[in-house]
């Protein structure tokens, strides 16, 4: 017997909400606590450096009881990295700082830097996910202020960290020179990038190897947030070879297969991911952009886009073995 129009609509839809609660359960309790290493090789050093190990951490979003990304974040020590770089938005709750800190309390003494994410300052709050779909989501009218003097000095007095945010720092490690420019979270609007002149002309004329005529050419990397168009742009005309960036947690919610649906910013869905090349005015640099690790509290889902830690090795630009 053929099943009735009615039936076999009600079959479709009952199909449909049981394999849409499985895809909601799956994101829910599986896939954001799937952590992962994403692992790039980008070509910037001078001929015959020593390879660099970076270690990429973004937007942790965490809460105090979130034991299991903080074991996990603490295990990215085994990497062994030569620099971390946080692209921001680490807190996800007032209390957050307390799962930050033992998080990243084994990276005490490796050289990092810095910038902060609108939740570094703001509390989360409970949104309809599909507005991000109108463009990217709007200024909190009401949140929670949380301690982002605490977290600042937790990061630059106990581990040592830098902040870039809208200003210059450089470092010597392992024989490379490293020039870093950031932004405060371009997001709010709290990017100056009228500053990142001065700044960089104060950096290069104050670090310690300007007078030196031997040595190999730094490196320029530029370190923000959220990857607004404005700023990526801005970066490669200052001359940045690579660029870090979060903010996007690559799109959260996408299809198999296919790029992020949203990237709460300007830029490309293409290029809310992964290692690129962002082109500007002829010149082009290497740009990569973390999933993240965390999420909202109240958007605790994940579907096709795993939280993840990137570990990008810096190497030689050439294929020298000296």
């Amino acid at each position: 017997m053929t099943p009735s129009p009615v039936r076999a609509t009600a079959t479709t839809l009952g199909v449909a909400a049981v394999a849409g609660a499985a895809a909601f359960a799956w994101g829910a309790l599986v896939e954001r606590n799937r952590f992962t290493i994403r692992h790039e090789t980008v070509p910037v050093l001078d001929p015959g450096a020593r390879p660099l190990t970076v270690l990429h951490l973004a937007d942790l979003h965490m809460a105090p009881w979130q034991h299991r990304k903080q074991e996990w974040v603490r295990s990215l020590a085994l990497v062994e990295p030569d620099l971390i770089v946080n692209t921001g938005d680490n807190l996800g709750h007032p209390d957050g700082v307390e799962g930050v800190v033992r998080a990243l309390q084994p990276f005490s003494g490796i050289p990092g830097v810095f910038v902060n994410g609108s939740n570094d300052y703001f509390g989360p709050q409970l949104k309809n996910p599909f507005r991000y779909f109108g463009g990217p989501s709007a200024k909190p009218e009401s949140a929670s202020i949380l301690d982002t003097e605490r977290l600042e000095g937790f990061f630059e007095q106990q581990l040592g960290w830098l902040s870039l945010n809208n200003t210059a720092r450089a470092m010597d490690i392992r024989g490379s020179r490293l020039e870093f420019f950031g932004t405060n979270d371009a997001h709010r609007g709290w990017d100056r990038l009228d500053r990142l002149p001065g700044v960089i002309e104060e950096m290069r004329e104050n670090v310690g190897w300007q007078d030196e005529i031997a040595g190999p050419e730094p490196v320029a990397i530029g370190v923000t947030h959220a990857p607004y168009r404005r700023v990526l742009d801005s970066f490669v005309n200052y001359g940045a070879e690579l660029i870090f960036a979060g903010h996007t947690h690559g799109g959260q919610v996408r299809i198999p297969g296919q790029p992020a649906l949203v990237t709460n910013c300007d830029i490309p869905r293409a290029q809310a991911q992964g290692l690129s090349l962002w082109h500007h005015a002829r010149r082009a640099a290497y740009l990569n952009v973390s999933a993240g690790i965390g999420t909202s509290i109240y958007a605790p889902v994940r579907f096709a886009c795993p939280p993840e830690a990137v570990v990008v090795t810096l190497t030689a630009g050439d294929f020298s073995y000296s």
